[in-house]
């Protein structure tokens, strides 16, 4: 998307690069050289990164290791901003009219399809045929005035203390400190990995406060019209901080990006890594907080107000709810592995990163719990467990794969894949600060079928999500119908997923240039054998 909106979208939801990650990971980088270019000037001065004690002398940097041996580099500050040595590592650095244009129609449109997609759960069973039947029919004025969801002060005001209250438990929980990868600049920065206890936490006051009649369990469901407009307004807000940061104070001037066009940089961003101090790290805590932990929480909300209106909760409502808390708990549990995510390692931080995160993730991928809220279709015995057992197959096959990548890099590929000793080919990068590095691609045990093993488990996991309610009967009644909204969420990772597995090689090939043709040649396919 332009990466469409990019989040950890099950399955998106947390994508993986297929090169690794830096220190926390506990792969060590090797043979790292400086450019002849890089090591011919000057004497060094002590570094002020709070990563290492590294070196920066007449704008050359010395890389130093820190305590757990990672290398560290500190980067020189007479940088100027889009000085990459690859400039199509991070996002491109202008736009075309064609891709300007794309950008702002994304911009307009997706939040109306937000909407249109509620006005059709809340009023037309899920039609959105209908909706835009009775659009025609009464006009835009007349269909806004009777159908658009309005602005709540009191869902505003719940929404801002719940983003407060998690910027509380990122910056005030125990945590974790891991590094991500180098940015295109060279700088290794160091992050607040807490994920875990803070959506325990959170779930656990959610829990005793719907115990004691604090708050009503069906709160989220109950005043989610205003949340949507709640959403999209920070959704907004949110990158035009982050574009006006980018000029004024931009935390790295050496990893920014400038296309010349306002509205291309407002949607992919002008900064990699924006941040607030030395902990508040942007991409990490919306990507994978406000959001994230609400997606259960909203399930559970749903399934609660299920049950307000029929008396009783669907075998479907709880398949749904299990599968999602699947990947949920998953990412919370493995969040370093986002640092190493196209998120993390590519991605600046601009409308398609705030925007997916805060208003997509919430309203998209919950639609199969708001869908069955108010269309109450039971599974069978026999199809409760036909998709259970499917969906923990998709999770499993996830799961699976990433650990085979994670115990390559670990091992730095001196590993048993499938009982064969892993296949690697050694690639190397270049850094902005002129030095040299050497990774390792994978070529065995699922990431020798095909090069993006990790997005089929994931697709399988999504449509059987979907599959939920995506049978559903319309509006309830006992005529089978065919119903295209609960399918959504599936449809949009299909796209998403593709799309994804191209943009990710064309920065793969940027990065790692003829040992990525050679990795291509190696494992042919992208992600269905003999099909794509």
């Amino acid at each position: 998307m332009a990466n469409f909106f990019s989040t950890s979208t099950v399955g998106e939801k947390a994508l993986i690069d297929p090169f690794p990650t830096a220190a926390s990971t506990m792969l060590q980088v090797k043979d790292e050289k400086e450019s002849p270019k890089s090591s011919k000037k000057g004497k060094s001065a002590k570094s002020k990164s709070p990563a290492s004690k590294g070196a920066v002398a007449n704008g050359k940097a010395k890389s130093t290791k820190s305590a757990n041996g990672a290398v560290v580099p500190a980067v020189s500050e007479k940088k100027t901003a889009n000085e990459h040595v690859n400039p199509s590592w991070g996002r491109f650095n202008s736009g075309t009219w064609l891709g300007v244009i794309g950008c702002g129609g994304i911009i307009a449109i997706c939040p109306v399809l937000v909407i249109l997609i509620n006005i059709a759960l809340f009023h037309f069973h899920g039609s959105l045929i209908q909706v835009f039947v009775s659009l025609y029919n009464l006009g835009p004025t007349a269909f806004t005035i009777k159908y658009a969801p309005h602005y709540s002060q009191t869902a505003t005001l719940g929404y801002v203390a719940w983003v407060v209250g998690q910027i509380v438990l990122y910056m005030g929980l125990p945590a974790k400190i891991c590094y991500g990868q180098q940015t295109p600049a060279g700088h290794l920065l160091p992050y607040h990995i807490n994920g875990m206890s803070a959506w325990v936490v959170s779930h656990a006051a959610y829990a005793i406060g719907s115990y004691y009649g604090v708050i009503h369990p069906s709160l989220i469901a109950r005043n989610w019209e205003g949340l949507i407009v709640a959403f999209n307004m920070y959704g907004f807000v949110l990158p035009l901080f982050a574009y006006i940061k980018a000029h004024l104070a931009p935390t790295h001037l050496d990893d920014r990006k400038f296309s010349g066009s306002i509205i291309y940089d407002y949607y992919m961003g002008i900064e990699f890594n924006p941040r607030i101090g030395k902990w508040f790290d942007f991409k990490l805590f919306h990507n994978g907080r406000p959001g994230i932990v609400m997606w259960t929480l909203i399930n559970l909300s749903f399934a609660a107000y299920q049950y307000e209106l029929h008396g009783y909760i669907t075998k479907s409502m709880i398949v749904v709810n299990i599968l999602h808390a699947y990947y949920v708990i998953d990412f919370f549990i493995n969040e370093d592995w986002y640092l190493r995510t196209i998120d993390i390692c590519h991605d600046h931080y601009g409308f398609y990163l705030a925007w997916g995160s805060m208003v997509w993730l919430p309203t998209t991928y919950t639609l199969q719990a708001q869908y069955l809220a108010r269309n109450p279709y039971d599974l069978s015995n026999m199809g409760t467990a036909i998709l259970l057992a499917t969906g923990t197959f998709g999770y499993v096959v996830f799961r699976l794969v990433n650990n085979q990548k994670d115990l390559a890099r670990k091992t730095q590929g001196d590993c048993i894949i499938w009982g064969k000793k892993a296949e690697v080919i050694k690639a190397k990068y270049n850094t902005a600060d002129g030095k040299e590095h050497e990774t390792i691609l994978l070529c065995s045990g699922w990431w020798g079928v095909v090069r993006h093993a990790n997005y089929l488990g994931d697709l399988i996991l999504s449509y059987s999500e979907c599959a939920a309610a995506g049978l559903a009967m319309y509006g309830g009644t006992q005529e089978w119908t065919f119903t295209l909204l609960p399918w959504t969420y599936a449809i949009f990772m299909t796209i998403l997923l593709i799309q994804r597995c191209i943009r990710d090689e064309e920065r793969c090939s940027g990065k790692y240039g003829k040992t990525w043709d050679e990795y291509c040649n190696k494992v042919r396919w992208r992600l269905i054998p003999g099909i794509f």
